[in-house]
């Protein structure tokens, strides 16, 4: 038991040094070498049976660096460029490990909506968690348009702004998760079941928050264990049906997009 120590791939302390770290040991293992280090000899295998490339590891690496730079969303269109890369670009990355094609473009952008939802989910859950440990995922310009002070968007005279940024936060979640269902018909059942169940699960997340409104914060927001297990039963009869219906609106913020600006900058 016990934290990563100093120099390996899990250490925190140097984030820099963690990252050129994590980019050496993910060549060693595309090109089949021996990283010395279990979860990279793993991914090596994997990719190279379900044909990751490495287009897709860099966009995930992409993440690891803003973090470690203590990069923060100026933008709508930044916020979503940090969620492909810390979410949507692992949702491609686990599609093709299920056996979606890497040429099945359609499905693959679907498996980054998913991704992007339970990252919006995990941001508007976690708020006072990333205050409190000094990151702010809210973008500046939210934060200009409700006439927030820097670092004050926590405090308790701001909260009915902190839960009307929320909001947005949810909504963005609720288009890009209705958007992802429809690349469920092109997997295994019980990879679909699983996904589903996740779908499920994260949004309630997002809608709870949403729900409590300024009163979100005061404690961690969590899904019953009964709760999950009606999410579970519910995503199994519509794993059986695989019918999803079409959303009303499909999301803005698509994986191209997203890609093709990571990739310019």
């Amino acid at each position: 038991m016990g934290g990563p120590r100093e120099g390996e791939p899990g250490d925190l302390s140097k984030p820099a040094d963690r990252l050129k770290s994590i980019r050496a040991l993910t060549d060693r293992a595309f090109e089949g070498q021996p990283t010395a280090d279990v979860a990279f000899d793993a991914f090596g295998l994997v990719a190279k049976e379900c044909g990751i490339t490495r287009e897709m590891a860099e966009d995930v690496i992409a993440g690891f660096a803003l973090d470690a730079k203590e990069w923060r969303p100026r933008s709508e269109g930044d916020l979503m460029q940090y969620c492909y890369h810390v979410a949507g670009a692992v949702g491609v990355m686990m599609a093709v490990v299920m056996g979606v094609s890497p040429d099945d473009h359609e499905t693959l952008d679907r498996a980054c909506d998913l991704g992007l939802a339970f990252q919006l989910a995990n941001i508007a859950r976690d708020i006072a968690e990333d205050d409190a440990a000094d990151r702010c995922y809210l973008p500046v310009e939210w934060l200009v348009e409700e006439d927030i002070e820097p670092g004050q968007h926590t405090k308790p005279h701001h909260r009915q702004e902190l839960a009307d940024m929320t909001a947005k936060l949810v909504a963005l979640m609720e288009v890009h998760a209705a958007a992802s269902r429809l690349g469920t018909p092109r997997l295994p059942f019980r990879s679909r079941w699983a996904i589903l169940s996740a779908a499920r699960i994260y949004t309630a997340i997002g809608h709870q928050v949403r729900e409590l409104g300024t009163a979100a914060w005061d404690h961690r927001v969590y899904i019953s264990r009964a709760a999950k297990l009606r999410h579970i039963t519910a995503a199994f009869f519509q794993a059986l049906a695989n019918r999803p219906s079409q959303p009303a609106e499909m999301p803005r913020w698509t994986r191209a997009m997203l890609a093709e600006k990571a990739h310019a900058s």
